[in-house]
């Protein structure tokens, strides 16, 4: 048999999961193939570009559970489209007229790599996916084994992603903090936006367990710190359609009543609408390498300030945004279990030779199996519809449709 290497990378967004995900990688190879040589690329796919690898030494190894405890990523992240050859250009990771594929299965093959562990959301396991069929039709002999991670939880078709439980608990938490600036000023409304492009399953999760977080609070009567004050008042959703009259009448007669209204929406609703608008207006709206808009340019939350503001008589209104503080957050305990279930499917089928995405697979009555790249896609909607998501909407009080 010939001699196995093991590469892996991080890559994409951060999300509460990859150094956790790294470490289990770590301890699961040392656990059942010790004498394999373990290299991660650092930074992703750019590290493959520019051959920036880093050997995994003994010390790592025995250290390797300690990655449990850190957010972030221990290896680094960057978001490279191998595919997207004149950006990679620009970018000076590979010369005019080279392929980045063939470029990337080069570097493989010359560090003798012999499996590879992608972590990332759609786009890098779709980008494993290209890199996979490129080296299987051009006779590179690797194995590309890839976990999927995203606090959007929009991977098709894997039902829970590595990192969105906890990166909705973290908001949760975040946003419990947030509240209490209802009592900084009278008639305030606040608006908290939560990572969510296409999909706002992490949005409805995070206003899921803010509710729960909440709940239990024992309170002094006749006091501004009641549970009125820690109540959401409105949850929008890419999913949801609303009427802007409608809601701010609504949300001002919540503001008449209580002085004060709680706004939870997803960074991708009325995204679209957004962007139409500005570029309607000559404003070039800035893409990523994917042909992703740069959301963190749109200012949703922003938007949805401006529309209500003025609309529910708010004095006072502010946007407090979770995401960077909830993507790069520890693991909690309910995704470190589902990182190692999927850390050890992954080396086990790596080096069994199988190639895919760990996942729980929808289309396969949520078996936990190693998933065929070519069905993996990004853009998931949430379905609201799912009963938990109807108890939530329920203890709003707010009636909602789909899209």
């Amino acid at each position: 048999m010939a001699k196995q290497k093991v590469a892996m990378l991080t890559a994409g967004g951060l999300a509460p999961c990859l150094s956790s995900a790294v470490g289990g990688l770590i301890e699961r190879y040392s656990d059942v193939a010790p004498d394999i040589e373990l290299i991660a690329y650092r930074s992703g796919y750019q590290g493959v570009l520019l051959g920036d690898s880093v050997g995994i030494t003994p010390e790592m190894r025995e250290k390797a559970p300690l990655l449990h405890r850190f957010g972030g990523s221990p290896i680094g992240n960057s978001r490279v489209k191998l595919t997207n050859a004149a950006d990679c250009v620009k970018r000076g990771l590979v010369k005019e007229g080279e392929n980045p594929l063939r470029v990337a299965a080069e570097r493989l093959a010359n560090d003798g790599v012999t499996i590879l562990h992608t972590i990332g959301g759609d786009d890098t396991n779709t980008t494993a996916a290209d890199l996979a069929a490129y080296l299987s039709a051009n006779g590179y002999n690797l194995t590309v084994v890839g976990l999927p991670k995203t606090v959007d939880n929009d991977v098709v078709p894997i039902r829970q992603s590595l990192g969105a439980w906890t990166a909705a608990e973290v908001g949760a938490h975040f946003f419990d903090n947030v509240s209490n600036e209802q009592t900084a000023a009278p008639r305030t409304l606040i608006i908290h936006e939560v990572m969510g492009r296409h999909c706002g399953w992490l949005t409805a999760a995070t206003a899921r367990a803010y509710l729960k977080r909440t709940a239990s609070y024992d309170y002094t009567p006749g006091l501004m710190t009641n549970a009125q004050m820690k109540s959401i008042d409105a949850v929008y959703l890419p999913e949801l359609a609303f009427d802007l009259d409608q809601e701010a009448a609504r949300l001002k007669e919540v503001m008449d009543r209580t002085g004060h209204a709680t706004v939870f929406v997803s960074e991708g609703a009325c995204l679209d609408a957004i962007v139409a608008e500005r570029e309607a207006s000559g404003e070039t709206v800035k893409r990523d390498a994917f042909g992703h808009v740069k959301i963190d340019t749109i200012n949703v939350g922003g938007w949805f300030q401006k529309q209500f503001a003025g609309l529910i008589g708010a004095e006072r209104s502010l946007v407090q945004k979770s995401g960077y503080f909830a993507r790069s957050a520890a693991a909690n305990s309910d995704d470190l279990r589902l990182i190692q279930s999927m850390t050890d499917l992954a080396v086990e089928s790596a080096l069994n030779g199988t190639s895919g995405v760990t996942g729980h697979d929808e289309g396969q009555n949520g078996k936990l199996r190693t998933i065929e790249f070519p069905r993996i896609k990004g853009g998931k909607a949430f379905d609201i519809s799912t009963a938990w998501f109807g108890e939530v909407m329920n203890t709003i009080g707010q009636k909602y449709k789909s899209a």
